[in-house]
């Protein structure tokens, strides 16, 4: 975390003084936003919240029957085990740990159904946003606009030194 902040503020740095030397510092713009608050306040990434909810709360509520019948049958063994033959001890416990299995198979699957929603509910906004942040950027005369969290999100192609930057590194690795 803190060597990606040192990096990002190297980028910010490197922009800053490529800006002040190209001459066109008065015209740089740097915007700042934050993705994550944006997806859970817009109307989309609210009605998409709703959903994921309603669907967490269904596999709850699914879940829990399966739950209470492995802690049922946990609380049988642990009081009667002592008056069963060793026989009927091993089938419980065998029982137990197969029903143990199978909830816990069935909740990595859940795990994973809830992560692709969420994926699919997120896919069509964070598209939107770039779209947005992009036309937004242009029309406001931004030179870069960077997500508070993760970085750049979007920068005008004047200020992009990576030709620059590959030409160098070149140079570099070739003396080696």
């Amino acid at each position: 975390m803190i060597l990606r902040r040192i990096f990002l503020a190297g980028i910010f740095f490197v922009v800053s003084c490529f800006a002040v030397n190209s001459g066109f510092a008065a015209d740089f713009k740097l915007g700042v936003m934050n993705v994550q608050k944006i997806i859970v306040s817009c109307d989309a990434g609210k009605a998409a919240k709703v959903r994921f909810e309603n669907k967490m709360k269904d596999l709850q509520k699914k879940f829990k029957g399966e739950e209470d019948a492995l802690k049922k049958l946990q609380d049988e063994i642990k009081k009667k085990s002592s008056a069963w033959s060793e026989e009927k001890k091993a089938e419980k416990v065998r029982e137990f740990q197969k029903s143990g299995r199978e909830l816990q198979a069935k909740t990595e699957d859940a795990r994973f159904e809830m992560k692709q929603m969420q994926d699919k509910e997120l896919e069509p906004i964070l598209k939107s946003l770039e779209k947005v942040v992009a036309q937004y950027g242009k029309d406001n005369g931004y030179t870069a606009i960077m997500d508070s969290k993760s970085g750049i999100v979007y920068f005008d192609k004047a200020v992009d030194i990576s030709d620059v930057v590959v030409k160098e590194l070149n140079k570099a690795m070739a003396k080696k």
